[in-house]
C-alpha cells in the first residue's frame, strides 16, 4: 500500500502528486466555506454504487449554482485513473467542487474541482458488537439536501462529544430528529418496523440501500421521528459510506432497549455487506 506522500490527486485539471495539490487563497471554499463534495468508497479498485454518488454530486452542484467542469464520463475516467495510480485496496474517494477564485471574496466564479483518494478503515467487528453512544443537539443543517463542505457545527461540537463520551451527535430541531453531521439515522420499533427521518436530511446512498434491503424483510417508514420515540425504540443505528450500519446503544443518558446492538441492525449490516459484494462482482447491480 503506498504511503500518503506517494498518492496522486486530481487538482484543477490535472493529476498530480497529492503533496503538490494546491488551491489559491481567493477560492470561495477558503473565503466563505462555499462548495459541495461527495465521497465514494473504493474496494479492490471498484467504486461502489458510483452512479448514485455522481447523481447526488451533480445535483448538489446544481442546487448551489455551480457548474461541474467535467462531464459525467470524464469524471468517471479521472476516478478510474486515480484508482489505477494509487492502488489502494480499500479507500475513500473525495470529490470536491469549490466556488472558484472570487475577485470580491463573495461572488462565485469558475468552480474548481479537486479529487483525492486516501486509505479507509471501516468500523471494527468489536465496535459493531459493542455499539456506540451518541448525544443530541438542537440544530438543523443549512440547505440539508445538499452535501456542502460546511461542517462547522459538527466540528465545533467535537469537544463536547468527547466530554460526554459520545461518538456522534444527532441533530434534533424542536424535538424532531434529522441526521448526524456525516450519517443518517434509523430506528427500529418494537414491531420491527424500520424508520428513518423524511426531511431536513441529506439523502445518503447507504440510507437508500438500507431502506431497500430493509423493505425485503421488514416494514419500513420514512417520516418525522420525535426524540421521545428514539429513546423508547427497540433499536437505533446510523448509516454512512464509511460506517455502513453501526448500532447505537445509548442516546444522551438513556440506554436503547438493553444497551446492546439489536438483531435487525446486525441483519441489515450483513445484507449491506452482501450487496457490496455483489457490486464487486457486478458493478451494475
Amino acid at each position: 500500500m503506498p504511503s500518503n506522500d506517494k498518492l496522486f490527486a486530481y487538482n484543477l485539471g490535472e493529476i498530480v502528486p497529492l503533496s503538490e495539490a494546491r488551491l489559491h487563497i481567493s477560492d470561495l471554499s477558503v473565503q466563505r466555506g462555499y462548495g459541495v463534495f461527495d465521497f465514494v468508497k473504493v474496494q479492490q479498485g471498484i467504486p461502489l454504487f458510483l452512479d448514485d454518488y455522481l447523481d447526488r454530486f451533480y445535483q448538489s452542484a446544481q442546487l448551489m449554482h455551480l457548474e461541474v467542469p467535467l462531464s459525467r464520463e470524464e469524471l468517471k475516467q479521472v476516478i478510474a485513473d486515480l484508482t489505477e495510480r494509487n492502488q489502494l485496496p480499500e479507500a475513500g474517494m473525495k470529490i470536491i467542487l469549490t466556488g472558484g477564485y472570487s475577485e470580491d471574496g463573495f461572488t462565485p466564479m469558475n468552480p474548481n474541482l479537486l479529487i483525492s483518494q486516501l486509505p479507509l478503515t471501516l468500523p471494527s467487528d468489536e465496535k459493531v458488537a459493542k455499539g456506540i453512544p451518541i448525544m443530541t443537539h438542537d440544530y438543523v443543517r443549512e440547505v440539508p439536501e445538499v452535501k456542502t463542505i460546511n461542517y462547522s457545527m459538527g466540528i465545533r461540537l467535537l469537544q463536547e462529544q468527547k466530554a460526554v463520551g459520545a461518538e456522534e451527535v444527532l441533530y434534533a430541531k424542536n424535538g424532531i430528529v434529522s441526521e448526524f453531521p456525516r450519517c443518517n439515522f434509523f430506528l427500529v420499533t418494537h414491531d420491527n418496523t424500520v424508520v428513518t427521518p423524511a426531511k431536513n436530511i441529506l439523502k445518503g446512498i447507504t440510507r437508500k440501500n438500507v431502506l431497500l434491503l430493509a423493505g425485503r424483510r421488514y416494514k419500513t417508514e420514512v417520516r418525522d421521528i420525535r426524540l421521545e420515540e428514539v429513546l423508547q425504540a427497540k433499536e437505533c443505528f446510523l448509516t454512512s459510506t464509511t460506517k455502513r450500519v453501526l448500532p447505537i446503544v445509548r442516546v444522551d443518558d438513556v440506554l436503547i432497549s438493553d444497551g446492546l446492538p439489536g438483531e435487525v441492525s446486525l441483519q441489515l449490516l450483513q445484507d449491506l455487506k452482501d450487496l457490496e459484494e455483489a457490486q464487486m462482482t457486478s458493478p451494475k447491480v
